[in-house]
């Protein structure tokens, strides 16, 4: 839910914004090069960005259809984990990563492991 948008003279930007996701403020704000030494300091700009803003939801499949909706991007579709959770991914306009789960049960430790064993089988993790 938007609280509030204050854009620049003329309109063209966002310099603050304050949203409400489950009743808690986030602020954002359009990327100014022009204050950080002529550099862009977005993620699309950067090439992508090492950071993703996870959200627990009531319903995954929901949260990334509506964000899609918005204009994001499926990175990596809904689908229950190993872990416990339905998990999926999304990439926003500006490249932010956003990741949405849902919890759906409660492997054991054990459990976990010897999945996560299996998951990474075929993959070369560093």
């Amino acid at each position: 839910e938007e609280i509030c948008r204050i854009p620049v003279p003329g309109g063209a930007k966002i310099m603050h914004a304050a949203i409400l996701i489950d009743g808690r403020t986030v602020f954002l704000g359009d990327d100014f090069p022009e204050f950080c030494g002529g550099k862009s300091t977005s993620p699309n700009a950067l090439g992508g960005t090492p950071v993703t803003i996870h959200r627990y939801v009531e319903d995954c499949d929901a949260a990334i259809k509506r964000a899609q909706q918005a204009g994001a991007t499926v990175q990596m579709p809904a689908e229950d984990m190993f872990w416990g959770d339905r998990y999926g991914v999304v990439r926003d306009p500006f490249g932010h990563s956003w990741s949405f789960a849902t919890h759906i049960s409660d492997p054991t430790p054990e459990e976990i492991a010897k999945a996560a064993e299996a998951a990474f089988a075929h993959t070369e993790v560093h």
